[in-house]
């Protein structure tokens, strides 16, 4: 039985170190662009059933609770927090926030497509809008070299002024929409990709079928709370520290038995 005490106690310390991978890595993108804090999520082993509730205890009784053992816990997945990012103004053109559900998407080097909320876009040399490590924002715009003004409107429209003065439209940035979002697989760079989990992408405008709209000239920030992930900090600790406590005791146990016998 004391055995079984340490592999529970085991189990809890894997899954409480696995938590505080969760919050630190919460915590380092706290100044991400666009980045969605993660929450770890657990569930129990399998339990060793001893007497089954019901179980005849005598010729005339039955047990009413039975007698199940827990074997511990273990790590069963993380989900993103999808709730909106704080806006910061920057007075960049090409800096755009989504408020609301939906991706920017992005054309990989390996020509599949990611999905990103970091809208923090610059101009390639030959024009093409690109993320701050260079992949093309997909649909393709184009900005002439002799644009100035750049600015992107609610809908996704790309405008600039052109070298005689006017106002043209030079494109429309799309946002993509899953049924289920949290589903997407997060592989870094700020992008994530489609998986058999999220659906297929639903690619549309602006402000349309459920789609956030945009602000130009504005980022969303992280939606880390450091409080909250302080607070969740401290107590993943202590549970850390219990569970060390009990391997501890559970040792002494053991070995004050082996004493005795």
């Amino acid at each position: 039985m004391s055995f079984g005490a340490l592999h529970v106690a085991r189990t809890g310390l894997d899954a409480q170190g696995f938590r505080m991978q969760v919050i630190a890595n919460n915590l380092a993108n706290v100044n991400t662009t666009g980045f969605k804090r993660d929450r770890a999520s657990f569930e129990t082993l399998s339990y060793q059933l001893m007497t089954a509730p019901g179980a005849p205890s005598s010729a005339e009784n039955r047990y009413a609770t039975g007698l199940n053992l827990g074997t511990g816990v273990a790590l069963n997945g993380t989900a993103r927090i999808d709730t909106q990012g704080t806006f910061a103004t920057t007075g960049n053109g090409l800096d755009v926030a989504i408020d609301g559900a939906g991706y920017f998407q992005v054309e990989m080097p390996d020509g599949r497509t990611g999905y990103t909320r970091a809208g923090n876009f610059g101009r390639a040399p030959d024009g093409t809008i690109v993320t701050s490590d260079g992949k093309p924002v997909t649909p393709a715009i184009q900005i002439p070299e002799d644009a100035t003004n750049v600015s992107i409107g609610a809908d996704g429209t790309v405008s600039a002024t052109g070298a005689d003065g006017t106002m043209t439209e030079l494109g429309r940035i799309e946002i993509a929409r899953f049924a289920n979002p949290a589903g997407l697989q997060a592989i870094g760079g700020n992008l994530l990709v489609e998986t058999q989990a999220s659906g297929a992408p639903q690619v549309g405008g602006a402000g349309e079928e459920g789609r956030g709209t945009l602000r130009g000239g504005m980022l969303e920030g992280s939606n880390v709370n450091v409080v909250e992930e302080l607070v969740d900090m401290i107590e993943t600790q202590r549970a850390y520290e219990v569970n060390s406590k009990m391997i501890s005791a559970t040792d002494e146990i053991i070995k004050n038995a082996s004493q005795t016998l």
